[in-house]
């Protein structure tokens, strides 16, 4: 309540979990709730959202940090009402210096002045660095897990991870999960 989330990277442990989808979904939702919301292509290395939302990828994130503190943020805007996308831009020679460096600091703080929400995307947690090099810049994490799919020793890994970061983690989603209808006959 004293602190409200107006940045959220959604991470995974590791890669076809579900997470690029499951940030879409919840872009989508806040928008739709009223809300400004930025949607932040930060895979630098695999990105996606661009191809979610069929937008081209020639300029981005990082066309946007590699011009410096003064330039403007190339928002795409997207079908849905309050929602924009960053797409991921050209993929720069070293992501995880770019996306630890004071650059992102000042584009976070440009892309929110517009916004009520900024929604990330990264890399998987336990492939590479940048998911939790770019916790340590947000208000907060959500971790993606996929049930039958994501080992329980790689989300206690990623978890791990994102806690030594000092990431603020909100929580977990678990996708494709089967449901027990007996469960939920009472409601039905």
């Amino acid at each position: 309540m004293d602190n409200p989330v107006r940045s959220l990277l959604v991470a995974s442990a590791s890669q076809d979990e579900g997470k690029s989808t499951t940030l879409a979904n919840l872009a989508v939702t806040f928008a739709q709730a009223g809300n400004r919301v930025v949607l932040v292509d930060c895979d630098l290395r695999r990105p996606t959202l661009h191809k979610l939302f069929g937008v081209a990828n020639d300029q981005g994130l990082t066309t946007m940090l590699l011009a410096g503190d003064s330039a403007p943020a190339p928002l795409v805007a997207t079908p849905v009402e309050g929602l924009r996308l960053l797409p991921s831009g050209p993929q720069p020679p070293n992501p995880s210096e770019l996306l630890g460096s004071k650059r992102i600091e000042a584009g976070i703080g440009r892309i929110q002045q517009d916004a009520d929400l900024v929604l990330f995307d990264s890399p998987p947690l336990l492939a590479v660095s940048d998911a939790a090099v770019l916790a340590r810049k947000v208000d907060a994490v959500l971790l993606v897990v996929s049930a039958g799919k994501t080992k329980r020793d790689h989300a206690a890994r990623a978890r791990q991870m994102l806690e030594r970061a000092g990431a603020h983690v909100l929580g977990v989603v678990l996708n494709n999960a089967q449901l027990d209808a007996s469960v939920y006959s009472y409601y039905a």
